[in-house]
């Protein structure tokens, strides 16, 4: 399986993150010790949602989507209720 996932920062909950990976606990992981440049100034995140794809090639697909400007209204108006990007 491979996972699109939806993280917010604990503290700064208007920072949001959507990625990519084949194994969410340790992606997880990844963002909360500092490990990806892009969450570490947000740390600790949680996550918010997550989708499962059979298909790498999907997963890519919905991920791009995501973080389009549609995506994100998409993202705010179901699961970001509040808040913005």
């Amino acid at each position: 399986m491979t996972y699109v996932y939806l993280i917010e920062s604990v503290h700064l909950r208007q920072q949001h993150y959507v990625g990519i990976t084949d194994d969410l606990k340790q992606r997880l992981l990844d963002h909360n010790e500092g490990k990806s440049p892009h969450t570490r100034k947000f740390k600790p995140g949680r996550l918010v949602a997550y989708t499962g794809f059979a298909g790498e090639h999907t997963a890519q697909v919905y991920e791009k989507y995501l973080k389009s400007g549609s995506g994100k209204t998409f993202l705010k108006r179901h699961f970001l209720r509040g808040q913005s990007f």
